[in-house]
C-alpha cells in the first residue's frame, strides 16, 4: 500500500494548494442557458479568480463555447459539441446527418476534441457513432465521452490509438474498474468531474482512488462540470472542493492530475 501523506503535513499543504496552484479544468460547459446568466467576460472572470489558467469547454449549441474561445482563446480550450439542442443529446447516434456537420465544423479550425458525448451499451453499435470516432481520428482529436465500460471498449476495438478522456471516471466509477481499463488502453485517460464524494467521502481521499491516482500519476484529470446553471452559481465552492482532495496527494502527483496531464495532452 502507498504510504499517504501524514495528516500533519496536510494541514500545512492545503491552504497553499487550495489558494495558489494553477488547475486546468477538463470538463465545462457553457450552454444556451448558461450565456442567458454569465456573459463571457463573467465566465472568465470565474476562471481567473478561482486560478484555473486553461479549461476545456464545450457547449450546446457549439456556437457559445466558440464564443468564449474568442474572448479568452489562451485560456479556453474548445471541444465541439454534437448537440444542437437538449433534444439531440438523447438521439444523435440516430441523426445520419451529424457526422458530415461535425467535419464541416471541424473545417472552421478552432475546436481541439469532440464530445461530450452522452452512449451507453445499447446503442455502440450506432453507424454514427462509429463514423465519428473515424472523424476523430482522422483529424487527431480526443474524444470526450460520457459513457459505460462497453462504449470505451467499443472505441478501441475501432481504433486501438484513439485517445479517449472518460467523463466522471464512466457510469461504474470503482477504482478496479477503472485500473483495469487504464491499464488495458494505454490512450485512455479518466476525467474526474464530479467524483469528489466517491474519491474522498467527507472530504478525505479513500486508500483504494489514493493508491489508483498515485499508480497512474499521469492518467487523470479534474474538473467541475458545469452541467447546470447552479454548478456556475456555485463554482468557487466546487473549486475548494476538489482542491481539498488534491492537497492529500504527494505534490508531484497532485499537480500533474490539476494541470500537467491535460497539458501535455492537449496543448501543442
Amino acid at each position: 500500500m502507498v504510504q499517504k501523506v501524514n495528516l500533519i503535513w496536510l494541514m500545512l499543504l492545503i491552504p497553499s494548494f487550495v489558494n495558489a496552484s494553477p488547475l486546468f479544468d477538463a470538463h465545462l460547459h457553457y450552454n444556451a442557458a448558461d450565456a442567458t446568466q454569465f456573459s463571457p467576460q463573467q465566465i472568465i472572470r470565474k476562471l481567473e479568480q478561482n486560478e484555473i489558467r486553461r479549461a476545456v469547454v464545450t457547449g450546446t449549441p457549439a456556437s457559445h463555447t466558440a464564443r468564449l474561445y474568442q474572448h479568452a482563446p489562451d485560456r479556453i480550450v474548445p471541444f465541439l459539441s454534437v448537440y444542437r439542442n437538449h433534444e439531440d443529446k438523447l438521439k444523435w447516434q440516430n441523426d445520419t446527418t451529424l457526422p458530415a456537420r461535425i467535419e464541416s465544423e471541424l473545417k472552421k479550425g478552432i475546436w481541439q476534441g469532440i464530445g461530450e458525448l452522452h452512449i451507453f451499451a445499447k446503442d455502440r453499435h450506432s453507424p454514427v457513432f462509429h463514423r465519428i470516432i473515424m472523424i476523430a481520428a482522422e483529424h487527431k482529436l480526443p474524444l470526450q465521452i460520457h459513457g459505460d465500460p462497453a462504449v470505451i471498449d467499443t472505441v478501441f476495438e475501432l481504433k486501438p490509438s484513439q485517445t479517449v478522456i472518460w467523463a466522471h471516471a464512466g457510469t461504474f466509477p470503482y477504482s478496479d474498474l477503472i485500473e483495469d481499463y487504464l491499464q488495458r488502453y494505454p490512450t485512455l485517460y479518466v476525467d474526474l468531474s464530479v467524483r469528489d464524494e466517491r474519491i474522498a467521502p467527507n472530504g478525505q481521499i479513500s486508500d483504494e482512488w489514493y493508491e489508483l491516482l498515485v499508480k497512474f500519476p499521469n492518467r487523470f484529470m479534474v474538473g467541475v462540470d458545469t452541467f447546470s446553471l447552479s454548478r456556475w452559481e456555485n463554482f468557487d465552492a466546487a473549486v475548494t472542493i476538489i482542491r481539498r482532495w488534491l492537497a492529500q496527494l504527494p505534490e508531484d502527483v497532485a499537480k500533474n492530475i490539476a494541470y500537467n496531464n491535460v497539458e501535455a495532452l492537449l496543448i501543442r
